[in-house]
C-alpha cells in the first residue's frame, strides 16, 4: 500500500461554486429621483403662494372700499375712525401683490430648519376653504347682528376649524369680541357696528 505523496497539489472538488441566487419574485427597482417629486411640490407651493396672495390682496381691497362706509363723528381736524382701517387695507394690499410678484419671480417661501415641515405633504384645502367660509360669514353677519357677534362666529369657528374644543373656544371667541368692542366703542370712540347690542353702555360708541 503506497502513502501518499505529501508534495501533491490539493484534489479539485466535483461540484461546481454556486452563484448567488436569483431571485423568485419582482425586482425591485433603485431608487427614484426625486426630480419629479420636486417639480411637483415647486408647482403646488406656487399655486399656493399665488392663491395667498389674491386672498389677502383681495381682503385689502375690500377692507379699503368697506371701510367708506364708517360714519365720521366730531371734528374733522382729528383722527377719524377711518384711518386705522385705511392703513390696514393698504397694507393688506401691498402685502398680497408683493406676496404674488414673489411668487412669479420664484421667490418662495422655505420652511426654516427649525420647522418640523414635510415639504411634500400637499395643503390641506379643506381646512382653507372653511376658514375662508368663516370669514365670508363674519362679514356678511357684521351689517345683520353687528360686529360683536359677527367677530365672535370668526373667532369661534377660526378656533373650531383648527382643532380648538369647541367650548373653551366659544368662551374665548365671545369675551375677546366684547373686550374688542368695549375698547373700539368707549376706549377709542370708534364706530363698529354694535347690532343686537346697539343702546347697551360700553357696546355702543
Amino acid at each position: 500500500m503506497t502513502s501518499p505523496d505529501p508534495t501533491a497539489p490539493d484534489p479539485v472538488p466535483s461540484d461546481p461554486v454556486p452563484s448567488d441566487p436569483v431571485p423568485s419574485g419582482p425586482v425591485s427597482p433603485g431608487p427614484v429621483s426625486r426630480d419629479g417629486v420636486s417639480a411637483g411640490v415647486s408647482r403646488s407651493a406656487r399655486a399656493e403662494e399665488y392663491v395667498f396672495g389674491a386672498l389677502v390682496a383681495a381682503l385689502g381691497v375690500f377692507t379699503l372700499v368697506d371701510a367708506t362706509s364708517i360714519a365720521v363723528r366730531g371734528s374733522t381736524g382729528t383722527v377719524g375712525p377711518r384711518a386705522f382701517p385705511y392703513a390696514v387695507g393698504v397694507l393688506l394690499l401691498v402685502t398680497g401683490v408683493a406676496a404674488v410678484v414673489a411668487a412669479a419671480r420664484g421667490r418662495l417661501g422655505a420652511a426654516q430648519d427649525a420647522e418640523d415641515v414635510d415639504a411634500a405633504v400637499r395643503t390641506d384645502w379643506a381646512t382653507v376653504v372653511k376658514l375662508v367660509a368663516v370669514l365670508v360669514a363674519h362679514l356678511a353677519l357684521i351689517d345683520v347682528v353687528g360686529w360683536p357677534v359677527a367677530a365672535a362666529v370668526l373667532f369661534f369657528g377660526a378656533a373650531w376649524t383648527l382643532g380648538a374644543v369647541w367650548w373653551k373656544a366659544l368662551l374665548v371667541a365671545v369675551a375677546l369680541a366684547l373686550v374688542v368692542q368695549v375698547l373700539f366703542a368707549s376706549g377709542l370712540g370708534l364706530s363698529l357696528p354694535a347690532g343686537v347690542f346697539e343702546g347697551v353702555p360700553l357696546l355702543d360708541g
